[in-house]
């Protein structure tokens, strides 16, 4: 019977926005990590994921809820769980054998006990003969595994991996993963369960005994997908590519036959897709061997995006209506065929109506635009309006989507010295 180590109950997790409201990232997360599993976390950029990650390190506190490690309540760094991060966060001066130490020493352990500890996670990693080398001196990969090694020397019950192969080129991700695993399923880990935040789908099922896909604004478990298949796994079979299809539409959510998305908030996370990607995406699904359908997994493959771009390109031309976006299926809207056969003229005002229609913050810059004699604005009003839900940097994120795609539906434009909005016919005046 297998023996929980992370209970969550209720977990919520606010953040003061800009204008000194409270804004929850995470609220009501029920999860259990238990002994002897791989979980995988899945959903889309500023989710709550990391903040979830970093509450179950004891890095991050919860407002509310309920966090115990192995039965008793979680205050502050627990000795059992050990985090890797997406950056290596590794010391630059430090050599190999002194980063993989760092966690030793500040337990106060003994020179000679954590020298002989970090050797054998090094060696256990992959880095032998590296113990003297300086971060600068090795690959993304090796870095990587450097952080590995000094999340594992500690002997920690828990592994919380926190996008730790995204960093990398897919071929020394693969690789990396590839050996985690093998470390796992052969007993050489000192682990007893992890947990893994990404964006790839195909990496959680080749990974992952679970697979949870987290909701947004705000944060929680939206749904949960078990998989029974043994270690090693192969990515072509058909039990693994019906599985990445499965994931794909938990995903992207909706259900065939459901209503059409609903409009965003006015003030509310848009998908980071630029139009370019939208318009190759919508091209290739028009064309052959595709004919206006697909499921996502074979335009992952066919137009060599990652999921960390594809679904935000996916779910913006299912926004604007170009496009219907429904149980891992990209369907080909009517609109989304003229748009795709049309004119570069015709592209631009296609594009500019159903931004306007679907996106309430582009309609509401464009009509305050309008009722200005200069037809210009600063961008400071718009800022401040995203930052009541928002965090600065998601609000600046989103200000630059809307702008870029504005500019391609003619909409309004954006002076990037001035850092002011306008109308496009200013444009026009000024060069006149």
């Amino acid at each position: 019977m297998s023996t929980d180590i992370l209970q969550l109950r209720g977990v919520g997790k606010s953040f003061r926005a800009a204008d000194g409201r409270s804004r929850a990232v995470l609220d009501g997360v029920d999860f259990t990590l238990r002994e002897g599993e791989i979980v995988a976390l899945l959903g889309q950029s500023g989710s709550g994921k990391s903040t979830l990650l970093r509450i179950m390190a004891g890095l991050v506190e919860a407002d509310q809820g309920d966090v115990r490690y192995r039965g008793q309540p979680l205050y502050g760094p627990a000795r059992g769980i050990s985090m890797v991060f997406q950056s290596f966060a590794l010391f630059p001066w430090l050599t190999v054998q002194q980063n993989v130490e760092l966690g030793l020493e500040a337990r106060g352990v003994a020179a000679e006990v954590r020298a002989q500890k970090a050797q054998s996670a090094i060696e256990l990693i992959g880095l032998a003969g590296f113990e003297g080398a300086l971060p600068r001196e090795l690959s993304g990969g090796m870095r990587q595994r450097v952080g590995i090694a000094r999340a594992l020397v500690t002997e920690p019950h828990v592994l919380l991996m926190d996008e730790a192969f995204s960093a990398l080129d897919v071929l020394t991700g693969e690789r990396l993963r590839e050996d985690i695993l093998e470390l796992w399923t052969s007993g050489q880990m000192p682990t007893k369960a992890m947990l893994v935040v990404s964006h790839n789908i195909e990496e959680a099922v080749m990974m992952a005994d679970r697979v949870l896909v987290f909701a947004s604004d705000p944060g929680r478990v939206r749904s949960e997908l078990a998989i029974a298949l043994p270690h090693p796994r192969d990515a072509e079979s058909a039990e693994v590519r019906a599985l990445i299809d499965q994931v794909y539409g938990l995903m992207t959510g909706a259900r065939a036959g459901t209503a059409a998305p609903v409009a965003p908030a006015l003030a509310t996370r848009l998908p980071a897709a630029d139009v370019a990607r939208m318009d190759d995406l919508l091209e290739l699904l028009a064309d052959e061997p595709f004919n206006g359908r697909a499921d996502l997994p074979q335009l992952s493959e066919e137009s060599e995006l990652t999921d960390a771009e594809l679904l935000p390109a996916a779910h913006a031309v299912s926004l604007l209506g170009l496009a219907h976006l429904a149980d891992g299926d990209l369907q080909l809207s009517p609109l989304g065929r003229r748009y795709v056969d049309g004119s570069h003229t015709l592209r631009h005002e296609v594009f500019g109506q159903q931004l306007l229609t679907h996106v309430p913050l582009a309609a509401h810059i464009r009509h305050s635009l309008e009722q200005e004699a200069t037809g210009e604005l600063p961008e400071a009003p718009f800022l401040r309006l995203l930052s009541e839900a928002l965090e600065p940097a998601e609000a600046r994120q989103v200000l630059q989507t809307i702008v870029s795609w504005a500019r391609h539906g003619e909409v309004f434009e954006y002076d990037f010295n001035a850092r002011t909005l306008r109308l496009p016919d200013q444009t026009a005046a000024d060069g006149a």
